[in-house]
């Protein structure tokens, strides 16, 4: 057999400082995505970022669009090794635990410097093919490995419905961490966390409450017609493209109109960001507002809420605005979306404190499970086609279930 050939010193520094800087430039641009989009990220700002010129990224990676492609695989690869960890565990219970686990503390050691962030994936759908069709297999794999921390491997079509609800309320609920963690001291981690899996294990209702919700008469916002059918077309395509990637011409085309008819409505593209946004939240607020008023109890209104709110985004009726779509905007604007969502996550928290403080709620944390209840309103727009596949109010109450009695809890295969 023929020896191996020995490989240098030299040849092992020069691999290590190629793939340390290959590194680096990716933490850099996965920076970049998370403030300003895949789209808005460029070879400059990373390049700046890592203290090279343009010229030496482009030694690594060809196109912005490779640069992007790789960003978004490594943060897949990253959710494959988080998965394979928490598989190991013997119960679904100790399987999510451990995942959850596993995210905290990862964003823990970046708070404190330790490791970087990895790119969100809100921005596959807005990436060229062939990238796009093998990000998105990528995606396919990963949701159908977490669904599998729950599969006993004889589950019905009807069980196989409800694990991925669950599924997907844990990946948008570790996704949406970031978002909001940072309100915390380092030290509040670990009780941030047993507060987070308290809520999967048993979830927000008390012991005896049920699921009846009652459908709120939710009427859009404003009195044009023609304005709601271009928001609501211009909030489908942000959603699945990103802010960057839903350019005014693709808007104009999905209503069959001319882009002159797009300044009528609105006087720049950022204006129209902000009229999505603010669309979606004086709907939800609105939502809210009706669901105080109903009679029942404190769960009875929170239930109305949040089912009128994902039967908007399951209809042809909605979707409403993702938060994540705030990657793009110009920071002062994003500032203000922020404060209004949180305004939003607040009203949830109090009405969660007054459930409690009446019985018909668990006593959670207030403030952890509100930003659940937002993670999950959140990510019910991309379960569409998941919820097409059954009766209307029958996706709602799986998906919702997940929150409600928690991501182990199968009263609502029997209801």
């Amino acid at each position: 057999m023929m020896a191996k050939p020995e490989i240098r010193d030299d040849e092992l520094q020069g691999t290590r400082r190629f793939r340390e800087k290959r590194d680096a430039i990716l933490a850099a641009a996965a920076e970049a995505i998370n403030q300003q989009s895949a789209r808005g990220m460029t070879f400059a700002d990373v390049a700046r970022r890592v203290g090279l010129n343009t010229t030496s990224v482009t030694y690594y990676f060809k196109r912005k669009e490779d640069l992007a492609a790789a960003c978004f695989e490594q943060t897949l690869d990253l959710l494959h090794t988080m998965l394979a960890e928490a598989e190991r565990e013997a119960t679904p219970q100790d399987r999510v635990a451990r995942y959850l686990a596993i995210n905290m503390d990862r964003l823990a050691r970046i708070r404190r410097g330790e490791a970087s962030s990895a790119a969100t994936l809100s921005d596959l759908r807005a990436m060229e093919e062939p990238i796009k069709r093998r990000l998105l297999d990528g995606w396919r794999s990963v949701f159908r490995r977490t669904r599998a921390l729950w599969d006993t491997g004889s589950g019905s079509r009807e069980e196989l419905n409800l694990w991925g609800g669950r599924a997907h309320v844990l990946l948008e609920n570790t996704f949406w961490l970031p978002a909001w963690l940072d309100r915390y001291e380092l030290d509040e981690y670990p009780r941030v966390e047993a507060r987070q899996m308290e809520i999967f294990l048993h979830g927000i209702a008390a012991p005896g409450s049920e699921w009846h919700p009652r459908l709120l008469d939710l009427e859009p916002p404003g009195n044009e017609p023609g304005r709601e059918a271009f928001l609501l077309a211009a909030t489908r395509l942000i959603n699945e493209l990103g802010y960057r990637g839903a350019s005014v011409q693709r808007i104009a085309s999905e209503l069959n109109v001319t882009k002159g008819s797009f300044y009528h409505h609105l006087d720049a593209k950022d204006d129209l960001a902000v009229a999505c946004h603010e669309r979606s939240f004086d709907l939800i607020a609105e939502a809210q507002r009706l669901g105080v008023a109903q009679p029942g109890t404190h769960w009875d209104q929170l239930t109305s809420i949040v089912a009128t709110l994902l039967d908007v985004q399951f209809s042809e009726h909605g979707p409403l605005l993702r938060s994540t779509a705030l990657s793009g905007l110009p920071p002062e604007m994003r500032s203000a979306m922020v404060d209004r969502s949180n305004r939003i996550a607040r009203r949830f928290a109090g009405m969660i404190s007054d459930g409690i403080a009446e019985g018909s709620v668990r006593a959670v944390d207030p403030l952890v499970a509100s930003q659940a209840l937002v993670a999950l309103q959140n990510g019910a727009f991309d379960m569409r086609k998941w919820a097409s596949t059954m009766p209307r109010d029958r996706a709602v109450a799986f998906y919702a279930s997940t929150l409600a009695f928690g991501l182990f809890d199968n009263r609502v295969l029997h209801s």
